[in-house]
Formats: C-alpha cells, sequence, structure tokens
C-alpha cells in the first residue's frame, strides 16, 4: 500500500496503519497522508540512507504524526519511535526500544522484541 503525496511522489513504508474508516475497498492501492496512524520502515542494507535520512523527512512534510524505524543490531531489533513535533513539523526521537516496544502512542502496543515467535 502507498501514500499519495503528489501525482508522482507515493511512498510504500514498510508498515503502515491507517485508520479503518479510510478502507474503501480491496482494490484500493493508496491511502492519503491525513489517514495514516503509523509509518514503520525496517532498515536493510540497501535503504538505510532513505530510511534513516530522507524518510523521516518525508514523512514529517506529509504530516504523519508517528513513525517507526526498525533497525537489526547485532541481530537483536532496535525500534528508533519517532512523534511529528507540530510547532517545528520534524519528526522528533522519542526513544530506542531494544527488548520490549511498550508504547500508548499512536495507540497501545506491547510486544517482546527478543521474542520474534510472539510476533506472528
Amino acid at each position: 500500500m502507498t501514500v499519495t503525496l503528489g501525482r508522482r511522489d507515493r511512498p510504500e513504508p514498510d508498515l503502515l496503519v491507517v485508520a479503518r474508516e479510510s478502507a474503501q475497498s480491496e482494490q484500493q492501492t493508496t491511502q492519503r497522508p491525513e489517514d495514516v496512524l503509523l509509518a514503520v520502515e525496517i532498515v536493510s542494507p540497501d535503504s538505510e540512507a532513505r530510511d534513516r535520512e530522507v524518510k523521516p523527512r518525508t514523512y514529517a512534510a506529509a504530516g504523519f504524526r508517528h513513525f517507526w524505524r526498525v533497525e537489526n543490531e547485532e541481530g537483536e531489533l532496535a525500534v528508533h519511535v519517532y512523534e511529528l513535533d507540530a510547532a517545528t513539523g520534524v519528526c522528533a526521537p522519542m526513544g530506542i526500544h531494544r527488548k520490549r516496544l511498550a508504547l500508548d502512542l499512536p495507540f497501545p502496543i506491547d510486544i517482546d522484541l527478543t521474542d520474534p515467535t510472539r510476533w506472528l
């Protein structure tokens, strides 16, 4: 699923959480930026610069309120959490979660990052 930011600008986050009411049909291939609750990028060697530098700026400019970047740190997961600072228009870092991801925003979530069998 992509997010339409402009006529020729449709980024495709690795994971996208949108408002339930924005799902229009099974044939839908894009979302509006204002319907995005969370965008997640999973960093791989060929996407490091894009995921770490370009996409946070792009998503902030589009008004995405929440962005997570998932990194592999020597075989362990690290989730970098960002929230849009409305005053500056920048994705502000809110923390790095390594063993457990427990947050209230953009929705309550509590995940043990050390046990991949529990993610299924």
